[in-house]
């Protein structure tokens, strides 16, 4: 069973550029898809756990 850190929905920061929120759309092979809200059709960001944080 694969453990996550942040569920979905969840609102995240990437840590290269934090001043933009993230909301995590799904979490999959340890990989975090997240989109910026208000642009559902930009394609998703994909990051790991270790590149992502919460304020």
């Amino acid at each position: 069973m694969e453990e996550n850190l942040y569920p979905n929905g969840a609102e995240v920061y990437a840590k290269t550029n934090p001043e933009v929120k993230l909301v995590v759309r799904r979490y999959a092979k340890r990989v975090y898809y997240c989109t910026e809200p208000g642009k559902p059709t930009q394609s998703d960001k994909v990051f790991y756990e270790r590149e992502l944080m919460v304020r």
